[in-house]
């Protein structure tokens, strides 16, 4: 970039002016075209790459979140080992699925709103607040979803005030929904659904409920092309996190990997996983 010897070295005025402590208002009234849904998209089918499936459970002790790796594009594998959960702030995550490029810039547009809010403010939004925003993003966005390119979130905190771990869905148009237990979103997500649905318990132990998420994942995986199930051979395994009232922890290769390695060892014993009582 070139050096203007006319500048002052001054930030502009928008800048230094008191306003929203929003920094998608400030990004909306100065700077529109750069957020995702402000841009013009070409005529025609548009083909990105697409994440799939994200999984959260809460148990006493907090929450976790956790999705596979693999994004799409039609009958293609586009990416094989894609991070598709990221932390929103110390106490939260979020976990995209949908057109992969616009989901990872949303999620880093609502870092840093949640980052803008607490120096402008001074304070951290609440849990509900956090999830608030990130509907009004998702709803900003609905022009490209109507064209095919949507974001459907998963996000998951812990809620310093109830002491516990909350999860939060999301529909194309913004449409908010608390889940209560656990929950999935993207393409495999009906498998994984009814995986837990039969696993779920609400007295699991963090260690029990990052293993009922690998499972559900698993399962999804087996059928769902969309889904990536654990990769041996590449040593590509799931994302799983966990967030505690200590906040948010990404479990380490070793874990994640133990734990996979774990799960399909069972699957050989019992192809399509641990069975539930009857009654």
């Amino acid at each position: 970039m070139e050096a203007n010897p006319r500048s002052t070295g001054r930030l502009p005025a928008a800048f230094l002016t008191p306003g929203s402590s929003s920094f998608l208002d400030f990004l909306a009234a100065h700077s529109p075209e750069m957020l995702p849904g402000g841009r013009k998209l070409p005529e025609g089918v548009v083909e990105a790459p697409h994440g799939t499936t994200i999984v959260a459970a809460t148990f006493p002790g907090g929450v976790v979140l956790a999705g596979d790796r693999r994004a799409t594009m039609g009958n293609m594998i586009a990416q094989r080992d894609i991070e598709k959960v990221f932390p929103a702030d110390e106490f939260s995550a979020v976990g995209i699925a949908g057109t992969a490029g616009l989901a990872v810039e949303m999620v880093k547009l609502f870092q840093l709103e949640l980052e803008h809010f607490e120096k402008v403010e001074g304070a951290t939004l609440s849990l509900e607040g956090k999830a608030n925003r990130l509907s009004t993003m998702i709803r900003g966005n609905l022009g490209m979803a109507m064209q095919g390119l949507a974001v459907v979130p998963l996000f998951a905190g812990w809620d310093e005030g109830k002491e516990k771990g909350r999860i939060f869905s999301y529909d194309v148009t913004g449409g908010r929904s608390e889940e209560h237990g656990f929950a999935a979103t993207g393409s495999g997500s009906i498998f994984a659904r009814g995986s837990m649905k039969k696993l779920y318990r609400a007295d699991l132990t963090e260690q029990q409920a990052t293993t009922l998420v690998v499972q559900a994942l698993y399962d999804a995986a087996d059928d769902d092309s969309a889904t990536g199930g654990p990769d041996m051979a590449r040593r590509i395994f799931p994302i799983v996190t966990v967030i505690t009232e200590e906040g948010f922890r990404r479990l380490s290769e070793d874990e994640s990997s133990g734990l996979a390695r774990s799960v399909t060892e069972r699957r050989l014993e019992q192809p399509d996983g641990p069975r539930a009582a009857l009654l």
